[in-house]
């Protein structure tokens, strides 16, 4: 491996005058070292601090950011440093060696010629987090949340400056404000900084006094037929199915009753051309509809007949393992929907069979999992967001840009199948995963 190890700078501590030193990177190359991108995007990365009164912070010092995969090669030349034209060339030169020489013959060098610059630390990391899929309105809201924070607590010792901030800042002092909140406070107990930790908490707890945020926020109310009935005559066609999926329930008999009723309104006040989209549409989601419902009718047809197989193995887990591509969402409703039925006929012992099944499935599906998508799964079936949260930081070093992504992935992947409630829990959570990394 060819890569730059750190250097050990000395330093004198401006506040104590002590003498230390600290490791400083000049290079962080994601390929042979993945580790130090998360290092450098939770602010880790070329701090100092003195070991005799912890007074310290970020180091102004010039770094390289390499990624092979996304052939990025930027670099850091902080305003601080005041580096000459030529002193900054060298310095980019030499990185480019290092960097190449850590490179296999066969992968692209192209790009290392025509480097990214930043005179920031933060306008690196925004397009880091970019690159890394995070959107950029993620970032600038918790970049709001942190500036917010800094002046909350610059008032906490003023009790009315402190009111009149919160009145003034209240529709950001959300359910992410206080998730960033959280984080703060984790990172103080982690680091034994009673004084912050003390600082944070306190102004948690009058924050809540003073917004009202301390109840969960009451469920959105189920949409009802007439909005279910504008929403799919108005929708794009390519949005048509998603929705259709969202609104399912309220596709029925009266549905179409009531879209005929619009058309044939629409006809008798003239309007032909509106009348004959209306049918048309009508038509189509009646398709849809028939053709999800044949497919669901199929899925659960396999969960009953992946049931029934399972619950004449004598070894139910191996049974489950045998059959795990089989093992979803259906298969899951399938046997809670025969657990039910077991329990109205009075039969204990095929209960505690259903039961044992759904708990065995659960583990072999988990089992299954890489470590990211088991995380996930935890926080979605979280009791409470609060236990999420927990959950979460508990589980700090898979919470990477990466983490973030997937969560996205998955939340589009949700509204797409017209599972809106899923989507939006993964929203959040990535909004959160996001307050985690900085």
């Amino acid at each position: 491996m060819t890569t730059l190890p750190p250097q050990v700078a000395t330093l004198t501590c401006p506040n104590c005058r002590t003498p230390f030193q600290t490791p400083v990177y000049q290079l962080v190359d994601v390929g042979q070292q993945p580790e130090l991108k998360q290092a450098l995007i939770a602010g880790r990365l070329n701090v100092a601090v003195c070991p005799n009164c912890g007074a310290g912070g970020l180091l102004a010092t010039p770094l390289v950011y390499h990624d092979p995969e996304k052939q990025l090669f930027w670099v850091l030349m902080p305003q601080e440093v005041q580096a000459k034209p030529e002193e900054e060339e060298r310095f980019i030169g030499a990185m480019q060696q290092i960097v190449m020489r850590g490179l296999p013959p066969d992968k692209p060098k192209g790009y290392l010629l025509n480097p990214r610059r930043f005179i920031t630390l933060s306008s690196l990391l925004d397009a880091l987090l970019e690159a890394e899929g995070i959107p950029k309105a993620a970032i600038e809201a918790q970049r709001k949340r942190a500036e917010l924070l800094a002046r909350l607590l610059q008032a906490a010792d003023n009790e009315a400056q402190l009111k009149q901030l919160v009145e003034q800042q209240r529709d950001l002092l959300d359910y992410e404000f206080f998730v960033t909140l959280a984080a703060y406070i984790e990172a103080a107990k982690a680091e034994n900084d009673q004084e912050s930790l003390e600082r944070f908490t306190h102004l948690r707890e009058r924050l809540l006094e003073l917004s009202g945020l301390g109840q969960a926020p009451a469920g959105e109310q189920e949409p009802n037929l007439e909005q279910a009935i504008d929403a799919l005559l108005q929708a794009d066609e390519t949005r048509l199915e998603e929705l259709i999926a969202e609104y399912r329930p309220l596709i029925d008999y009266d549905f179409y009753a009531a879209l005929t009723e619009r058309a044939d309104a629409a006809r008798a006040a003239g309007n032909t051309s509106e009348a004959e989209r209306i049918e048309a549409r009508r038509a189509r989601i009646l398709e849809i509809t028939e053709r999800m419902d044949r497919e669901a009718q199929q899925l659960f047809e396999r969960a009953a007949t992946t049931l029934r197989e399972v619950l004449q193995a004598q070894d139910l887990r191996a049974a489950l393992q045998q059959r795990r591509d089989d093992l979803n969402e259906a298969f899951l409703l399938v046997v809670a929907a025969n657990r039910e039925a077991a329990q109205r006929a009075n039969q204990p012992d095929m209960v505690a069979r259903l039961d044992e099944i759904e708990r065995l499935a659960v583990e072999v599906v988990q089992e299954a999992l890489s470590p990211t998508d088991r995380l996930i799964s935890q926080l979605l079936n979280a009791e409470s967001p609060q236990e999420a949260t927990r959950l979460l930081r508990q589980q700090a070093a898979l919470v990477t840009t990466d983490f973030v992504k997937r969560l996205n992935e998955l939340a589009d992947e949700s509204e797409k199948n017209g599972r809106k409630e899923i989507a939006e829990r993964l929203r959040q959570l990535s909004r959160e995963a996001t307050s985690l990394l900085f």
